[in-house]
Formats: structure tokens, sequence, C-alpha cells
């Protein structure tokens, strides 16, 4: 009968923690045929030992303890070197007809995870996924069950040993949609648990994986740790997600209302009869409208830039609509240049916009850390609050609370009724004073540069701030690029922000070279 040799130390699951390294506790002997595989080990995949194990099992034994948890039959579920206990399986099986001894295997019996299965789970992912041939896949899928069987202490321990951010759990479930191929691609291109993750929720972006996996290779090439090109390149992709989704609503709503979609191109050779119904009018020659324009069988669609329907008629001859009398323009050089320009402005508009989710995503981790603020940062909020430059005092003047608290992260009453002041909702102290003075000038700041579109008083003129930043603006982002690069790279400006600062850069290299 298969029996365990009792530790020389008794070890209960009061007597040990969940953080107790195994190194700490004594292993028994185990006959092991007493073990099978436990229901949560995290391997699903590979899940024989190979020839080579058999071979050097049935030669010296199990050299490394394997790691069981009791079972209700009397018997122990392996959670961690489930291959080894089957390779000494078939080796004890053949050892009378091959000569070589019978032998048991060495086990921690880990009394303490009875009945936590999750961290059972948890624990054998990370000895699997530190060994050959766990499939991205099953890490991924242990990782997600693992951590929603965990109460929130625990999920917070499981977080941190996996490298991922909180709530990460919750999406990585949706990464295992991703192909093999793609895991593979993702596994080998350096992307950790939480980045697989991030590049599934993105994955329908055309070119979201070679451009994270060219981000990250940037990233992984400045060795300093940081992520910021990955930040931004996410950023873009995220916005440009959000645009396929606008799309497909409006898609969607002329699918809904039986209103055909016209194509954005018409193939060469063909004629394209369709023409919007401004430039149309009635065989009596009043202006046609899309309300009095629906009963037309020829009502149909095309999409503008911002994926808004723009009305057409396909075919106004054959339904008896007018063409505005107008001289037919002639496509020039400057034609063609406008609209190149309406394109360029169209692009620099949409990434100035995502580029504010990392900067704002950057400066929010800098005031809620415990560490101190970089003298750089509280210096720069103590200028604004001494200067008090025009945007700062007109955004300070409108009492908005929202941008600030976000940056903290201090959740507000929703009813305005229960509104309190912000300074009775944060944590004022003389550590935290300087976190909290510049969440508050970085959220005028963001304010101030919410939109690509501002107003340039000196020429009293429309201005795009990503080719017209003031001096202001500018330093901010200089700051925040600095302040990125002394925090191991975990910043950086985007390339619509470097275009933004080009100008304010030659300056300052002009300013020195007269110093000089």
């Amino acid at each position: 009968m298969a029996t365990a040799t009792t530790p020389t130390t008794e070890q209960t699951a009061d007597a040990v923690p969940v953080d107790t390294a195994e190194a700490e506790l004594t292993a028994v002997l185990l006959d092991p045929e007493v073990i099978v595989r436990d229901e949560f080990n995290a391997r699903e995949h590979d899940r024989e030992p190979d020839s080579d194990l058999i071979s050097s099992v049935k030669a010296v034994g199990v050299q490394d303890p394997i790691s069981v948890r009791p079972l209700p039959d009397g018997t122990y579920g392996a959670f961690k070197g489930w291959r080894r206990t089957q390779a000494a399986q078939i080796a004890n099986a053949t050892a009378e007809a091959e000569g070589h001894p019978q032998r048991q295997i060495r086990a921690f019996v880990r009394t303490d995870l009875v009945g936590r299965d999750a961290w059972t789970r948890f624990l054998s992912l990370i000895e699997n996924d530190q060994r050959e041939n766990m499939s991205t896949r099953d890490t991924l899928k242990a990782a997600e069950l693992s951590l929603i069987g965990m109460n929130e202490v625990e999920q917070k321990a499981a977080a941190k040993a996996l490298g991922l951010k909180r709530g990460t759990g919750k999406r990585l479930g949706r990464a295992q949609r991703l192909s093999d191929s793609a895991l593979r691609r993702a596994s080998a291109g350096g992307m950790d648990l939480e980045q697989m993750a991030t590049l599934a929720e993105v994955a329908d972006v055309p070119g979201a994986e070679d451009r994270l996996l060219r981000a990250l290779a940037k990233d992984q090439d400045a060795e300093d740790g940081g992520r910021g090109h990955w930040d931004q390149v996410l950023a873009l992709l995220k916005s440009e997600q959000e645009d396929q989704r606008t799309r497909a609503k409006t898609v969607a709503a002329l699918e809904k209302a039986e209103i055909p979609l016209l194509p954005s191109h018409v193939p060469y050779g063909q004629k394209d009869t369709a023409r919007p119904i401004t430039e149309l009018t009635t065989s009596l020659g009043n202006t046609l409208t899309e309300d009095n324009h629906k009963g037309c069988p020829g009502h149909s669609a095309r999409l503008d830039e911002d994926h808004q329907p723009v009305w057409f008629c396909a075919d106004p001859a054959a339904h008896g609509h007018k063409v505005r009398p107008k001289p037919k323009p002639q496509k020039t050089e400057h034609d063609e240049a406008k609209a190149a320009e309406r394109a360029r402005i169209t692009a620099c508009n949409r990434a100035w916009k995502a580029a504010a989710g990392p900067r704002q995503e950057f400066v929010s981790r800098l005031v809620r850390s415990s560490k101190t603020l970089p003298e750089e940062a509280w210096r720069f909020a103590a200028g604004m609050l001494l200067d008090l430059p025009r945007f700062y005092s007109k955004w300070a003047g409108r009492s908005e609370i929202e941008g600030t608290a976000a940056l903290l992260g201090v959740n507000l009453p929703e009813s305005p009724f229960e509104r309190a002041p912000l300074s009775e909702l944060v944590t004022l102290s003389r550590a935290r004073l300087p976190h909290v003075l510049f969440a508050h000038v970085a959220a005028a700041f963001e304010h101030d540069m919410r939109e690509p579109k501002g107003w340039n008083d000196a020429r009293m003129q429309v201005r795009f701030l990503w080719e017209d930043l003031t001096h202001q603006q500018a330093a901010y982002l200089l700051l925040l690029e600095k302040l990125g690069q002394d925090d191991k790279g975990s910043y950086r400006l985007s390339e619509v922000e470097e275009q933004a600062l080009a100008p304010h850069r030659s300056e300052d290299s002009d300013a020195v070279d007269r110093d000089a």
C-alpha cells in the first residue's frame, strides 16, 4: 500500500501563510501511484513527459521536489511537476523488467491550499510558465481563471507577480481570442500578458499587431525599461478603432433605415451618376433637402471624413432631378494641394487628441505615486501659481475640479447637491502637497490643450496647436518629456507633439548660440 513519510516539521494550513516559499518547507516522500493531476494545474497542453525526461527519471529519479495538495479521496493532486510524476510512474512500472529500482518521489504537501483552487492554479502557472513548452494560450487561460477566482488581496499579490496592472485579469480572456500564430508572434516579440490582452482589444485595427511590435522593439532598444513608444502607438490605434466604430454605427443606422450606402470610389471606366442633393433641384427648380428627397428611389448616402452621412441621389436624371447650373471647375494643382492639406490637418488633429491619453496617464502616475515629486515638477507648478498666466486664471475662475480629481484618482459625488470642496476630498499633507498642486496645474494645461484648434490672440486668427504652441504649452510638454526620460522612459512624446515642439527646440538652440 502506498505511504507517505511523515515530515520532520509539522505543516498545517494555519502555519503556512500564502506567500510561504516552498524552499522553507520540508519535502516528504510519496509513492507516485498516489499522485494524480490536480484539476487546477495550469498546463493543459503538452502534459505528457517526453522520452528524455522518462530516461532521466529511470536513471536517477526525480531530482527536484514536486508540489501537491491533499485531495478528499486520499490521493494528492500535483499542481507542479505532473510531467515528472508521470515519468516516475512509468519508470516504476518498468523497474522490475528493466532492472532499475522503484523510487518514491519527494513532494511539498501544501495543506494550506486545500479549498484554494484559484491560488493553486496561480502557483501552477508561475511554475509552468518558467519551464519550456508552456503554451501562451495555456498561460493566458490559467492567469485569467486564477485571478477571477481570487479575493482582492490575492488578486493584488498575483497581479504583481505576473507583472500585470490591476484589472488586467478581466481582459486576459479577450487575449485568448487571438489566433495561435498571433500569440506566438506576440510572445516572440517580447509582449507580456498585459500587452497581449491589449493587442487583442485593438486587433481589429488594420496593422495593429505589426505597429505594436515595432513600438515594443523601440522601447526594448531604448534599454531604459520604459514603454513610451508602446503607449503612443496604442493611443493612435484606439483612436482609429473609435473611428471604425463611429463608421460602423453610422452604416448600421443607414441599413436600419434601408438607405443604400454608395461606394466611396467608383471603379475606373464606370460612370459615377450619383450627385449630392445639395447640387440638385426638383424638376421645377425647387431646392432638394433630406426630408423632401426621402421618397425618391435614388435616395442614398456617402460618408464624410467624420463618418457622417452626406445625402445623394444615385441617378438624378432617372428620377427627374435637375443639376444646379454652375460652371464646371477645373481641378488645379492648387486644388490638389488643398486636398492634401485637408488630409494632413485631419491626421494631425486625430493624432493630437490621441496623444492626450498617454500624457494624462503619465501625469496621473506621477501625482498618485508615493514617491517624492521631482523638483522640476513642483517648481514648474509653483511658477504657474505665482505668475497666473491667462489660460490658468480663466480655467481656475470656472472652478472646474473634474480634471484635477481625475488625475488624482479622486471619486466625486455624482449628485451636484453632494459636492464638497476638492480640498476636503484629497489627501493633503506636507509630503503630498506638491503632487496635488502639480495635478491642479496639469489639469489646467490639459484643459487648455484638449482641442487641436485654438486661437492666436496676437494674430487674431485660428491656430492649430500642433504647429503653433504657446511658450507655456511648449514648456509643459518639455517638462513631461524630461520627467518621462528620468523615469526610465515611462513616457515619450508622440510624433505630433514632437512636431509641435520643433520650433521651440530651435529657439532654445538659437538662444544658446547667442549666449555663447
